[in-house]
């Protein structure tokens, strides 16, 4: 994991937006992709994950007909100490603008 590809990545408030989300739910949570509701193409939605997995935050499972994102949430806090505890808290304030 390399922190300018990390930092890319989440230039993007629609990927912050997904790992928000992710950091909401319980550790080792599966989501599809489709549920994160972005108000985006299927296939800027398609890149969003690409970039977020390729960056590491993320890992992707194909479960039949659907693919499902799980935050790499201890590989991330390991690499990056304190880094999901900012996009908490930024999540949090950008929800209560």
């Amino acid at each position: 994991m390399d922190l300018g590809t990390v930092l890319a990545a989440l230039a993007d408030r629609h990927r912050r937006r997904v790992i928000v989300a992710l950091l909401a739910e319980p550790d080792g949570t599966e989501r599809t992709c489709v549920s994160f509701d972005l108000p985006v193409s299927k296939a800027t939605l398609t890149h969003h994950f690409r970039t977020l997995r390729t960056a590491g935050l993320i890992r992707q499972v194909n479960r039949g007909n659907s693919n499902m994102a799980q935050l790499r949430r201890a590989e991330v806090a390991a690499r990056f100490p304190g880094l999901l505890e900012l996009l908490q808290a930024e999540g949090e304030r950008e929800s209560h603008s």
